[in-house]
């Protein structure tokens, strides 16, 4: 990759910056293009241009797929699988602890496109780069356990044998999104081709050269060529044919498209998964120590300009600390750094798009205009960036306001006091979303015992979001209207595969043996399944 200022140096900085240079701007090489988009099955002589977030300039010409492209994607992607189906499983694992290596020595470069193409903050790409490795890490580590045959007890003790065995669905589908272009383009997929399927991956149109590099990756660590397609183009035209050819599909999106793919898939009678929006809620107790939940919470809302599906949206922050904790969260708010560069050191980096700028400034300004109070924040930074919005507080958010219930998917979070803990749960749990929740408290034991009570896939006491997300072991997923199914830990992996019973009879038969009649089998089978309730059998 190649850029017009020195290597690390700002694209547009803070104002008063003295080496500000409003013509500077990243490109990439037409060669790294080539050989990215080469990935894509595309026959249709269409393509569509990319423009970074950070300044508008242009990044590539992706090249669209047809139907007919999809179909050829499937028939690859089969025709592989099987192969792929009869490796051993500790074959997988080494594969998976290769792509581990090769994620944390090409950071950089993965961090480069990730930050081209999204416009966040170095820090929040390093974050991807950081997750498919844990990810590669865990399941090269624990594949044995999730596929390995189980036993499980027979009708008959040493007469019947059962064995369980996970067999891969065949091809999976991803649908992945633009906000986290790189461990949302793997992070189903790599569970999904661990447990011997194949991958055909539609990325957003958006970040589809990071997705790109992700499927070389696969490749360069040792996973099969075909066992990885990429096709792109709008979901519109492109998402229903994956849906129609696909075994099983995994969608990260919006709970409006979220409903069709379900709709779709149900149509075909296979299964889906879905991580879908949230309105996530925080909750600050009255024993919670403050310093530590105002840095969690800024972190909790502006992490990745808050395009994060398990960002917090809505804080309810106990009576007794409130005004200290409200202190506190808008001067560490006051105090972030921003800007649109490819160097570390800026705290917050810019919304992805114009349309996520109009929903994020739609949202303050209906806000302010029915008279919610802007504590910090408020207003787009055009100095800064095409897509740049302040990190936002506000104060005195009522029900009719927009911003109320709606996902903003933004740097923007709505601060609520509370005198009752039944009764901050109650509003944490209002609406009908239920992806991620938080609890800020001293007392560990009290606030996981409140925690049972919020409806949400994944709740993290002190912490925003990160401890649930990248503890592997740990499903994560939605509840109502956040989703369906869950990613990562052993249900992240068998979601991929089905079940099969495996039952070897020995000696006699399920029916009368040894001359005897129907009647004198019926009193043999009740007298032994008395006997085997005596003796505790299942």
């Amino acid at each position: 990759m190649s850029n017009s200022t020195p290597a690390g140096g700002p694209l547009v900085t803070g104002p008063g910056d003295p080496e500000l240079d409003p013509t500077a701007s990243y490109a990439i090489e037409p060669d790294e293009v080539a050989a990215l988009t080469a990935r894509i099955v595309s026959t249709s002589g269409e393509s569509v241009g990319t423009r970074s977030p950070l300044d508008g300039a242009p990044l590539a010409h992706i090249p669209q797929s047809s139907d007919a492209d999809v179909r050829e994607a499937f028939v690859r992607a089969r025709r592989a699988q099987v192969a792929w189906s009869r490796t051993s499983v500790e074959h997988r694992q080494q594969v998976l602890l290769r792509l581990h290596d090769l994620v944390l020595d090409r950071q950089e470069e993965i961090s480069d496109l990730v930050v081209l193409e999204s416009g966040k903050a170095r820090k929040d790409a390093f974050d991807e780069a950081l997750h498919i490795a844990l990810t590669a890490r865990y399941y090269g580590r624990t594949l044995h356990q999730h596929l390995g045959t189980g036993r499980v007890p027979g009708v008959f003790p040493v007469l019947t044998r059962v064995e369980v065995n996970h067999v891969p669905k065949g091809v999976v589908g991803i649908i992945s999104p633009w906000n986290y272009p790189f461990t949302m383009a793997l992070c189903d997929g790599i569970a999904a081709v661990a447990a011997g399927n194949a991958v055909v991956a539609k990325p957003d149109s958006q970040t589809t050269l990071t997705a790109l590099l992700a499927a070389q990756l696969l490749t360069e660590a040792g996973f099969p060529a075909d066992l990885w397609q990429v096709v792109a183009g709008p979901g519109s035209r492109v998402g229903g044919a994956i849906i129609a050819e696909a075994d099983y599909v995994s969608f990260t999106g919006s709970t409006a498209t979220g409903r069709k793919v379900a709709a779709q898939a149900a149509e075909r009678l296979i299964g889906c998964s879905l991580e879908l929006g949230g309105k996530n809620p925080m909750l600050v107790l009255r024993d919670a120590d403050v310093e530590k939940a105002a840095e969690g919470a800024t972190r909790a809302a502006f992490s990745n300009a808050g395009q994060l599906c398990v960002s917090i949206e809505r804080m309810f922050v106990a009576d007794q600390v409130y005004d200290r904790f409200v202190d506190r969260f808008v001067a560490r708010t006051e105090a972030m750094t921003l800007g649109a560069t490819l160097a570390w050191g800026n705290d917050m980096g810019s919304l992805i798009s114009q349309d996520q700028l109009d929903t994020v400034t739609a949202h303050v300004e209906d806000a302010v205009a029915k008279g919610a109070t802007v504590l910090a924040g408020g207003k787009a930074r055009p100095d800064l960036g095409p897509f740049y919005f302040e990190p936002t507080i506000l104060e005195g958010v009522t029900p009719e306001m927009t911003v109320f219930g709606n996902e903003t998917f933004g740097p923007v979070v709505s601060l609520y006091r509370f005198g009752d803990e039944s009764d901050a749960i109650a509003r944490a749990n209002d609406g009908e979303y239920g992806l991620n929740g938080s609890i800020y408290s001293q007392d560990g034991a009290r606030a996981r015992s409140l925690a049972r009570r919020i409806k949400c896939g994944t709740v993290n006491v002190n912490e925003a979001f990160a401890a649930t997300f990248a503890s592997l072991a740990a499903p994560m997923g939605g509840m109502r209207e956040s989703g369906m199914g869950r990613r990562q830990g052993a249900e992240g992996l068998l979601r991929y595969t089905e079940t099969q019973s495996v039952a070897t009879q020995r000696l006699m038969r399920f029916g009368p043996s040894f001359g005897m009649s129907d009647e004198a089998y019926a009193a043999f089978m009740t007298r032994s399944l008395r006997v085997l309730k005596k003796l505790g059998r299942a």
